[in-house]
């Protein structure tokens, strides 16, 4: 029996994974979540082979920071990421954080459980319309701290708020998005937000 932690941040998605889940013999849903925190809690009481979590969830953790934290605390549950979204940007971060799997939330169910079955043994799935993708994409031109500042910018914040939030001053602030807008070739800071947020780097 495969012992499978869901986290989803969807009632209705959630929900209905779940019961598509539990109609396998060799499957047994052990938790469902709608966090990254929560599914880290519950993980450490439930203790799963396969954490199916989606990347986008809301909180201190979202999908991949919850299967980094998962990968150090509890190393024998393995990370299945499930994503509306195909932005290459999160495929090479789940490929960084050592998540053992990929898949699209529009592939068909039967993908899915196969996956699930793979991961367990000990195998790695990717979602094939990806890998391509990834493969070709170029790293992420942004430091942790741009990034910090960009993702603070993309939430509506001026810099003024930013330099507040980071402890920078906001001239320091404003510098560093310039630098942003040129290292991505965006023609403004709309521009970058856009360009950062379809490849994952925020």
């Amino acid at each position: 029996m495969i012992r499978v932690l869901l986290a989803e941040d969807q009632h209705v998605i959630r929900s209905a994974l779940a019961a598509l889940l539990g109609l396998e013999e060799d499957l047994e849903i052990v938790a469902t979540v709608e966090s990254g925190e929560a599914a880290l809690a519950a993980a450490l009481v439930h203790r799963p082979d396969v954490a199916v979590l989606d990347i986008d969830m809301p909180g201190r953790l979202d999908g991949l920071a919850a299967a980094a934290e998962l990968r150090t605390r509890l190393p024998a549950c393995r990370a299945l990421m499930l994503t509306a979204y195909g932005k290459p940007g999160h495929l090479r971060r789940a490929l960084g954080s050592g998540v053992a799997g990929f898949v699209l939330k529009t592939a068909p169910p039967d993908e899915l459980v196969a996956a699930i079955r793979k991961v367990a043994a000990g195998e790695r799935v990717l979602d094939p319309s990806l890998a391509v993708t990834a493969w070709d994409l170029a790293d992420n031109p942004l430091t942790p701290r741009e990034a910090d500042v960009l993702r603070l910018a993309a939430a509506g914040a001026d810099a003024t708020d930013i330099a507040a939030r980071l402890h920078l001053a906001a001239g320091t602030v404003r510098n560093y998005l310039t630098v942003i807008v040129t290292k991505l070739n965006a023609r403004n800071r709309t521009d970058a937000v856009r360009i950062a947020t379809e490849a994952g780097w925020i």
